[in-house]
């Protein structure tokens, strides 16, 4: 590695307590209110799947650890589905430190941990009852244990990091694109004559076939992965709980990246970015580029695969922590550079807060409603007011099935289904529709504009209830009730009065 110098590890005992205190941190953060919010649409996959897990599964590793280590002990419901994945969470702030603290220095990785600890992007996925906090915590790990295990020759590390990273896998085969960026990478700058030294050696010789085997069990588990989401999608498309908003291609890769820095925050994503640039510009130019592939690349692959399937902006969650270890990075080196300001601490501190300062408003929101629409109220509220015959319409409709076990919930996409369930309630069995849906909140959202679902619902239907609380960022979550009387029949002798609200 050219110009390469050891990054300082400090294994004095007040780091230690100082990533206790963290560690001791980020479970308050991660278990408080953990199982205040109701189940959202992907975490009703999560409940079926962790309680018949199949190992055939494409993402087996969470299913099979709720299933073995909380069903027994817990029932699954919104608290005991979240415990792993919080716990995962909390997990990866120490992870973060005594794995990357041989790549950039202790101190470093330190504030690495620091800016994960209040990060409330990584804190909502803590509590997702989802696999994203484990992909993440495997994903903090596996690629700098492979970076130090073959630059320092530590077969230690070397092992934890092919451990990791294949368990990464199984939790979600996303994961893998962490590593295709640095492969790129490392084998544009591989030559015959390099190759064959490294093959003549019997460490080499081990290290190649042992590469090429993994590649190769990659390859067969991870191509019908791909084939099979591919031909999903065309066979069904659409097919999904959530009111989705179509974008054309191009659009659509943009506003990917866009969502992405957003959920990052602006601040973190520009420290991190100039943490990767001191880096190259400090000599250690190797691990400046590896780290900017394994974004650059994961980002690139599914910016491709949009064109074909729907992506969505959990498949980044693999690099998240590159952009925490690159701000650690900046904020170490402004350490370092501005002795002279006094005290010492201030600009490192002036960056830190402006960090947290930018994800504070979205972190306290989401203490005040989860980040998720209340179904679970909504459903308390319908339960009364259904009666036998009535037919309920929703978005994330399994999530409200869930929650109403007796009543008829079906998926609101258009008005021609919404059409059709009147007619087929006024002919034959009187009862009335539900419409749940999430109200509009800006313009990057789903709405219920698309194919004239909320001018039918206007002209049909009347609000009956909202629910939902303020947030202080631009992620609103109101739910809205409406009602809709069936239509007066051309037999009727006086036409109903409107109910158009």
């Amino acid at each position: 590695m050219e110009n390469y110098h050891p990054a300082p590890v400090d294994r004095s005992r007040a780091h230690l307590w100082i990533v206790a205190g963290l560690f001791a941190l980020a479970l308050l953060l991660r278990f408080w209110k953990l199982g205040t919010w109701n189940f959202q649409a992907t975490e009703i996959f999560t409940l079926r799947d962790s309680n018949t897990p199949q190992f055939h599964n494409p993402r087996p590793l969470g299913y099979l650890l709720t299933y073995f280590l909380v069903r027994p002990l817990h029932s699954l419901d919104e608290f005991g589905l979240r415990l792993l994945p919080a716990l995962f969470g909390a997990f990866t702030i120490p992870a973060v430190y005594f794995v990357n603290r041989r790549l950039i220095g202790s101190r470093a990785a330190l504030f690495a941990a620091l800016l994960l600890l209040a990060s409330p992007l990584h804190v909502m996925y803590s509590q997702l009852a989802r696999y994203w906090s484990l992909v993440c915590l495997l994903s903090a790990v596996y690629p700098s244990a492979l970076y130090i295990g073959v630059r320092d020759r530590d077969r230690r590390m070397l092992a934890v990091g092919i451990i990791t990273g294949l368990l990464a896998v199984l939790a979600h085969p996303v994961s893998v694109l962490l590593v295709g960026g640095p492969l790129v990478f490392l084998l544009g700058r591989l030559r015959p004559a390099n190759l064959r030294r490294l093959w003549d050696q019997p460490a080499g010789r081990w290290g190649l076939i042992i590469i090429t085997m993994l590649c190769v069990v990659l390859a067969i588990r991870l191509i019908p992965i791909l084939e099979g989401w591919f031909t999903e999608h065309e066979r069904n498309p659409g097919n999904s709980q959530f009111l989705l908003r179509r974008v054309p291609a191009g659009l659509k890769q943009m506003f990917l990246v866009l969502a992405y820095i957003e959920s990052l925050t602006v601040p973190l994503f520009v420290f991190g970015a100039l943490g990767f640039y001191l880096l190259w510009r400090e000599g250690d130019r190797t691990l400046s580029l590896i780290l900017i592939s394994t974004v650059i690349f994961p980002l690139a692959f599914l910016a491709l695969v949009a064109l074909r399937a729907p992506v969505s902006q959990y498949y980044l969650v693999p690099t998240i922590p590159v952009w925490f270890i690159g701000a650690g990075v900046f904020i170490d080196r402004l350490f370092l550079s501005y002795q002279s300001v006094r005290p010492s601490w201030l600009l490192p501190a002036a960056v830190i807060a402006i960090i947290v300062a930018a994800g504070l408003p979205t972190l306290i929101s989401d203490y005040r409603d989860g980040r998720r629409f209340d179904f679970r109220g909504a459903a308390r509220w319908l339960e009364p007011q259904l009666r036998e015959g009535d037919v309920v319409f929703s978005d994330q409709f399994m999530v409200l099935a869930h929650y109403l076990p007796n009543a008829e919930v079906r998926r609101l996409r258009s008005p021609e289904p919404l059409e059709q369930a009147i007619e087929r309630l006024e002919g034959d069995r009187g009862g009335v529709l539900w419409i749940v849906a999430p109200a509009a909140s800006h313009a990057f959202r789903a709405n219920l504009k698309g194919g004239g679902l909320i001018g039918w619902m206007y002209d049909h239907c009347q609000l009956r209830q909202s629910m939902g609380v303020g947030r202080m960022d631009l992620r609103q979550e109101y739910l809205q009730v409406y009602r809709c009387p069936p239509a007066p029949s051309n037999e009727s002798a006086a036409p109903a009065p409107s109910t158009r609200s």
